[in-house]
């Protein structure tokens, strides 16, 4: 059976539909409580390249599931509606498509960082190890 859509045809429809921020508005938004940072990437990706610090780290596979409150995995963070969740991936492609998806459940407070985690490096934007995100997580929660 081909293939009718091909990937770039999805995220390029999906970055037609959804607001996307440039690296440099997202670090100048970094101490604003109203912005949550959210990090899509796989484990593997967050162990080997870091992550933002104060990022919540949703991995993509469990994102839908995180936000709906008629899910079992549902994540409480999810329903607070005076944040907007700012999602990034590697390269902007897999948080454009997730962002439009949560976008199609009803969310009206997200968007994406155009460029991924590779646009935030590229352009020497703060990054934490995985063990440094673990360590300050423990120390918000109390």
């Amino acid at each position: 059976m081909p293939i009718t859509k091909g990937y770039q045809q999805l995220v390029d429809e999906a970055m037609a539909q959804v607001k996307t921020y440039s690296v440099e508005q997202v670090r100048q938004r970094l101490g604003d409580g109203r912005m949550q940072i959210v990090d899509i990437r796989d484990v593997r990706e967050l162990e080997r390249e870091g992550t933002i610090a104060g990022a919540l780290l949703a991995p993509r596979g469990m994102l839908e599931f995180w936000v709906d409150p008629a899910s079992p995995y549902f994540k409480p963070v999810f329903a607070d509606e005076s944040r907007e969740f700012v999602l990034f991936c590697g390269a902007g492609w897999r948080s454009a498509l997730a962002t439009r998806t949560l976008q199609d459940m009803g969310m009206t407070n997200v968007a994406h960082i155009d460029g991924g985690f590779a646009g935030w490096k590229k352009a020497s934007a703060p990054v934490v190890t995985l063990e440094e995100h673990k360590k300050e997580s423990a120390a918000r929660k109390g």
